[in-house]
């Protein structure tokens, strides 16, 4: 049998405890939080290594990539051979408020056209605003750290 009035003073008593405890709230933005290193923030596009294959756009569940390519001519290197047609990147943008960034188009592309930053700063007061174009998806690049990047000729191993 419990008596009347118990559960009200075992809340009390709760209060009364967290209370006297000091809080351990983080003052973000005057404190930056400390990411873990993989930390998935936004995705960054290496625009140079995009052929326009589409795997991303095709594998991505949100369907939130867009895609648009020409092609073009590249003439016959100087050894001779054939003219061949070439995909020139028009547009490239994802939509991050449709974006429930699982990585599956970072894994697929095939030229690691795609990286994770760590950057997670990038709200808008309109939704328009979140799909982001190539110019500012490369900008994201900056952030995205060195061990993940591509090997490039001539850099040391």
């Amino acid at each position: 049998m419990s008596i009347p009035g118990s559960g009200l003073v075992k809340g009390l008593a709760v209060t009364a405890r967290t209370m006297t405890r000091r809080s351990v709230t983080r003052q973000y933005p005057d404190v930056q939080p400390d990411l873990p290193p993989r930390s998935r923030g936004v995705i960054a596009l290496l625009e140079d290594n995009c052929t326009s294959c589409m795997l991303c756009a095709r594998e991505c569940p949100d369907w939130c990539i867009y895609i648009d390519s020409h092609k073009e001519e590249v003439p016959p290197g100087p050894d001779g051979g054939r003219a061949r047609a070439k995909a020139v990147l028009d547009r490239f943008a994802i939509d991050f408020s449709l974006c429930m960034y699982c990585g599956i188009c970072i894994e697929v592309c095939p030229f690691d056209a795609l990286f994770w930053s760590p950057e997670f700063e990038y709200a808008a007061y309109d939704i328009a605003d979140l799909t982001q174009e190539k110019d500012e998806l490369g900008v994201w690049m900056r952030s995205v750290p060195a061990q993940h990047l591509p090997a490039r000729e001539g850099d040391p191993e």
